[in-house]
């Protein structure tokens, strides 16, 4: 039993070294090419657990033989376009310019009625609506309204905007996020003369506690209902 233990947090380690070479891009939607990888370092991990007599140093190199590959591979994919396209595939215009290819449907065994959902899962529900739906290598339908229906924007009312920051968590389940408090420009000092306007007195009162795009704070903290709920002065 331990050296089952041991083997498999050995694997366990390999494989989570693995993932984390490969890049932040396997944990997205993955291309059929790395999702056949991913299978494949799974199933190679598995053996020598499930097999005491297969040596652990063999699942361990093959693994790792993987790794090479989908690096290697990934990198010639960069240089070239085309070897990109035959290992990932390439996008296909589904439609364009309001017109629906209906051989590239056919081609993607598409039919209407899962073309129809995929729109109203991208919020364009009226076909009508519709410039231009490309089906991305990775399976992710991008839409592009027309541009009478596209949400205006303060450059097309001639508005100036300010720019925003982006929203960060301060404060999680009474822990302090330092760092994130720095890039928003504040000090613990400010942080805590906050927390005292909402008569908290503690961290360890907050559930949570993030600042939003314009820099102002939102406080959560927990109720005797099993929710927390944002605190007002």
């Amino acid at each position: 039993m331990f050296i089952i233990c041991l083997r498999t947090i050995i694997l366990y380690i390999t494989v989570l070294i693995t993932i984390r070479i490969m890049g932040k891009s396997e944990l997205s939607k993955m291309s059929p090419f790395q999702l056949v990888v991913i299978f494949m370092i799974a199933e190679l991990a598995s053996i020598p657990i499930e097999s005491p007599d297969v040596s652990i140093i063999k699942g361990m190199a093959a693994i790792f033989t993987l790794l090479f590959l989908q690096v290697f591979i990934s990198y010639i994919s960069i240089k070239s376009e085309g070897f990109k396209n035959f290992v990932n595939g390439k996008p296909s215009v589904l439609i364009e310019n309001g017109k629906i290819n209906y051989r590239e449907l056919s081609s993607l065994r598409i039919s209407i009625n899962d073309l129809m959902e995929q729109l109203r899962l991208g919020n364009s529900p009226s076909l009508a609506d519709v410039d231009y739906a490309v089906m991305e290598s990775n399976g992710d339908l991008s839409i592009i309204p027309k541009p009478g229906k596209r949400p205006l924007t303060p450059d097309d009312m001639k508005i100036t905007a300010s720019g925003d920051a982006m929203p960060l968590v301060i404060i999680s389940d009474g822990h302090l996020y330092s760092a994130n408090l720095q890039k928003m420009g504040y000090d613990e000092n400010k942080l805590k003369s906050t927390l005292l306007s909402y008569n908290i007195k503690s961290y360890d009162e907050v559930f949570m506690a993030f600042c939003d795009e314009k820099r102002e704070f939102h406080i959560y903290c927990k109720k005797d209902n099993g929710r927390a709920e944002e605190v007002s002065k």
